[in-house]
C-alpha cells in the first residue's frame, strides 16, 4: 500500500487541485492532503475550513475514494512531514514549464534531504492549467464569477466570505 503526500496551501482548493488529487489516487492507495501553515501569512480560510472544503470537493469528484484521503497540517519541511506520515511519494501538480522549472529544483533538494521519498509530477488538465488559488481569491474578492475554477462547495464558501 503506497501513501502519497500532496502538500500545498489549498486556500482555497481549486478544480486544478482536485484534478491532481484524483490523479494521485490513481498512483497511490492513500493520499494525505497536507495543508502548509505559514505563520507570516493570513489565509482566507482556516485549516478546519480548508479541510472540510477538500473533503467535500473530493466527495463531489470521486465519492468512492473519500476514505482513501486524509487532511493534515504541517509547518516544517515537506519531506520531514511526509516521512512523519509514512508517505513514500510527494505529489506535485504542474501547469506549465514555469512550474516544472521550480518543481524540478524543489524535487532535487527534497531528494538530497530524503532520498527515500520520490517526487511524482502530475500534469494539470487543459481546463485547469490557468487556475491558481491566488487568482481565484482575487477574482472572488472583487465579486467576479469563479464558478468555472472551483468545486461547488468552494464557490459557496467564497460567496459566504464575500458577504461577511
Amino acid at each position: 500500500m503506497t501513501t502519497a503526500f500532496y502538500p500545498g496551501s489549498f486556500d482555497p482548493i481549486t478544480n486544478g487541485h482536485v484534478d491532481v488529487l484524483v490523479q494521485a489516487l490513481n498512483v497511490a492507495s492513500k493520499v494525505i492532503v497536507a495543508i502548509g501553515i505559514h505563520p507570516g501569512k493570513t489565509p482566507l480560510f482556516s485549516f478546519e475550513e480548508k479541510g472540510e472544503l477538500i473533503r467535500r470537493s473530493l466527495a463531489e469528484a470521486l465519492p468512492e475514494r473519500t476514505s482513501d484521503v486524509s487532511v493534515v497540517s504541517f509547518d516544517n519541511l515537506v519531506v520531514d512531514a511526509a516521512r512523519a506520515h509514512g508517505a513514500a511519494l510527494l505529489i506535485r501538480g504542474l501547469r506549465d514549464g514555469t512550474d516544472l522549472d521550480y518543481e524540478m529544483q524543489m524535487a532535487g533538494m527534497n531528494r538530497q534531504m530524503a532520498p527515500d521519498i520520490q517526487t511524482v509530477f502530475l500534469p494539470a488538465g487543459t481546463a485547469s492549467r490557468p487556475i491558481t488559488a491566488t487568482l481565484v481569491r482575487q477574482i472572488a474578492g472583487m465579486g467576479g464569477d469563479v464558478s468555472a475554477f472551483v468545486p461547488a462547495a468552494v464557490l459557496k464558501a467564497l460567496q459566504s466570505k464575500r458577504k461577511s
